[in-house]
């Protein structure tokens, strides 16, 4: 089901470009036939689960990985046959943060200069910039391993930019960190973005589809649908999504399933979300069903569908599909 459109020509602005990307590792297959295009500028977002592909791709994308088979650019350049190239000209954050803890903020910036041949007459002036961009410009003598996750993760992403590069490859990059800062490091990709930066992230939170400008919904090693948030929001219209809260959601669950015009029920926090193509009808039933089973019904209401529940719909239509 996947949705893009057009082929990958030359000089259309894209400055990433897959095509028919696969990874095999043995016989399982980590990145099946992958195809999509970032334009430069684009905050592009890579959403799936842990384990649908997302960070194989970025890892050979930015030449960590060597293809099993297909085609993938960067900047115009042939990942598979100049790695070292393509790694001239890109920023890369993982999860992990790449940072030595036994230096302090201001070494573990000196030692990325290096590490990323920053001239030396431009390195007092690049540190500073990210000194006052991460907000460490006090913290600068701190030891890194004191700094709590949400500064480590605006170090990191200092030091991935350091050399200035076009385009940011940021892996998982708020994994582990608190909601606070996770909107504040939003920010600073807004502002690399604003600057020109194209900036091509991965996450498994599906509240931070919603800051991309583009986005590709990753499972099982396929990309399954990309596009817009928006018009991916739109792929729903012909549904309604009930948030249900009830006295007890898995019987609940249970007691829904199968019942007519309840085309599917996903368990979404402390509630349910109940996707049907008539919420009228459907809140009467539910309500029935329920009460028959003397179940209480706390909250049930109609709710605009969220990038899970977009997710959760094209996940099982691509898990009918295969079966």
């Amino acid at each position: 089901m996947h949705k893009d459109k057009g082929p990958l020509t030359a000089g259309n602005g894209c400055v990433v470009e897959v095509e028919n990307l696969v990874k095999r590792f043995g016989s399982f297959v980590a990145v099946d036939h992958v195809t999509f295009s970032v334009k430069a500028g684009t905050i592009f977002g890579f959403l799936g689960p842990n384990g649908a592909g997302k960070s194989t791709t970025i890892r050979i994308l930015c030449g960590l990985l060597v293809p099993s088979g297909g085609r993938a650019c960067v900047g115009g350049i042939e990942v598979a046959a100049a790695p070292e190239e393509v790694r001239k000209q890109i920023g890369y954050m993982s999860q992990k943060f790449s940072l030595y803890d036994d230096l302090t903020v201001e070494e573990n910036i000196d030692f990325f200069s290096g590490i990323y041949r920053v001239p030396k007459e431009k390195r007092e002036a690049r540190k500073e910039f990210v000194l006052g961009m991460a907000g460490l410009a006090e913290r600068r003598n701190s030891m890194t391993g004191v700094l709590a996750g949400g500064w480590k993760q605006r170090l990191a992403l200092g030091c991935a930019i350091l050399h200035e590069p076009p385009i940011l490859f940021l892996d998982e990059p708020t994994s582990g960190v608190d909601p606070i800062a996770r909107r504040s490091f939003w920010s600073l990709i807004y502002q690399l973005s604003d600057a020109g930066h194209t900036v091509f992230v991965s996450t498994h939170y599906m509240d931070e589809a919603e800051y991309c400008h583009r986005l590709a919904l990753m499972n099982r090693g396929k990309i399954v649908a990309i596009g817009a948030p928006a018009e991916l929001k739109r792929e729903m219209e012909s549904y309604s999504i009930l948030s249900l809260e009830s006295s007890d959601p898995l019987e609940s669950m249970k007691a829904l399933d199968g019942v007519e015009g309840i085309a599917d029920i996903a368990v979404f926090g402390a509630g349910l979300h109940v996707k049907t193509t008539d919420a009228e009808a459907a809140t009467e039933r539910i309500r029935q069903v329920l009460a028959q089973k003397q179940i209480s019904i706390d909250h049930l209401a109609a709710i605009p569908p969220s990038m899970e529940d977009v997710f959760v719909s094209l996940i099982e239509e691509q898990e009918r599909s295969a079966s």
